[in-house]
């Protein structure tokens, strides 16, 4: 345990808010950085960090990080709301923590803000928020943990829970549409529309990716986790998806690597591999869920065998410094013109394969805090 630590400390060590070692995406395009969800997402995790370890940091570093995208009239530096795009909210999670234990007004400024493109996100004819502007009308499971969790956290914080009821829809409006009863598992994307290339008949795409998935379960369990007591329907309905999915998602726990590979339904295909980014996040929905009693407590044990799996397959050493690898660089639907990203099997294998990015490191680590929690409960 010592060792992810040391290892986190490295990462830290060697990146810059302008330039984070662990957004490969920025890198490889040679963009310069700004506010995003890869970034977002190593957030969340060093507060997590913070949190359990009470190393102070693991704060000092996410609020210096904030500190040089929020300015203090809560504009954010790279972040324009006429985008839509849902991917951009998820950094906000994070300010709601830093703005409580900084004080600094700008932080709840900037949480104003994000709830602006809350309020005026287009939205699909059944209610759900596009996934961005250049995709109208196409909902993606990864936006679920993008925008929900902000949102309701929001609402339950500030506005009584009244947003509650527009988040469940959005939920049930997924299981109705985006739930494939041949797998149990849930397609990547969706077109209200039906005109989207990669869509079929029912406006799904084609297949399950893994990490998608991650994002949808990982998004049960944190938005469950924020329902204010008393909103028992709402709880159940997210519990009864969570129960569900938790139990179906067994299946493709490939016994030999003790992980889910990158298209979960096609273990040992060809070019398929277990993939470290969408197996953390569903060791992660285990393990919260069994903790907060969300899923059945057997799932702890089955989330930490993810987590060892994942250390035993992809955390090496080179050159005296550990790396986590097997982490897909990214992968999406479409736009119109770029029609290589069309869901299909050999799409989903085609993509990249890197080390260190923060879709895997950061929901690696949210495993290890939980692993800690639960360590810690226990004494």
């Amino acid at each position: 345990m010592n060792q992810i630590e040391a290892y986190l400390n490295r990462i830290l060590a060697e990146s810059t808010p302008d330039r984070p070692l662990w957004n490969i995406e920025k890198i490889a395009q040679g963009k310069v950085n700004g506010w995003n969800y890869i970034d977002g997402c190593m957030m969340i995790a060093l507060l997590n960090m913070y949190r359990i370890t009470g190393e102070k940091r693991y704060y000092d570093f996410a609020e210096n990080f904030l500190d040089y995208y929020v300015f203090e009239d809560g504009s954010i530096r790279g972040y324009r709301e006429e985008e839509y795009n849902l991917d951009n909210i998820c950094e906000g999670r994070v300010l709601f923590d830093v703005y409580a234990l900084s004080g600094k007004e700008k932080y709840r400024k900037a949480i104003e803000t994000l709830h602006g493109q809350i309020l005026r996100q287009p939205r699909t004819e059944e209610g759900n928020f596009w996934h961005k502007a250049i995709y109208p009308n196409q909902v993606w499971l990864d936006g679920l943990y993008m925008a929900q969790v902000f949102y309701c956290r929001y609402t339950t914080q500030f506005e009584d829970g009244a947003g509650y009821a527009d988040i469940r829809r959005q939920f049930r409006n997924v299981r109705t549409h985006m739930y494939d009863p041949a797998t149990g598992l849930y397609r990547h994307g969706y077109d209200a529309s039906k005109t989207a290339f990669w869509a079929g008949e029912d406006g799904c795409s084609k297949n399950p990716w893994l990490r998608s998935l991650g994002w949808f379960s990982a998004a049960l369990i944190d938005v469950t986790a924020e329902i204010a007591p008393g909103n028992d329907d709402f709880r159940s309905d997210m519990v009864s998806i969570a129960r569900e999915l938790a139990q179906n998602l067994l299946r493709y726990i490939d016994p030999d690597s003790g992980m889910l590979w990158q298209v979960p339904n096609r273990v040992g295909g060809p070019g398929n591999y277990p993939e470290t980014s969408g197996s953390a996040m569903v060791a992660y929905f285990y393990l919260k869920g069994a903790r907060l009693g969300i899923l059945d407590p057997s799932y702890a044990e089955t989330g930490e065998k993810i987590f060892e799996s994942i250390c035993q397959r992809y955390l090496t050493e080179t050159d005296g410094k550990l790396n986590l690898g097997g982490i897909c660089l990214v992968a999406g639907l479409g736009p119109e013109n770029n029609r290589r990203r069309d869901g299909s099997y050999e799409y989903y294998i085609s993509e990249p394969i890197v080390e260190n990015d923060a879709k895997g490191l950061a929901p690696f680590l949210m495993c290890y805090t939980e692993l800690l929690l639960t360590k810690k409960e226990e004494k």
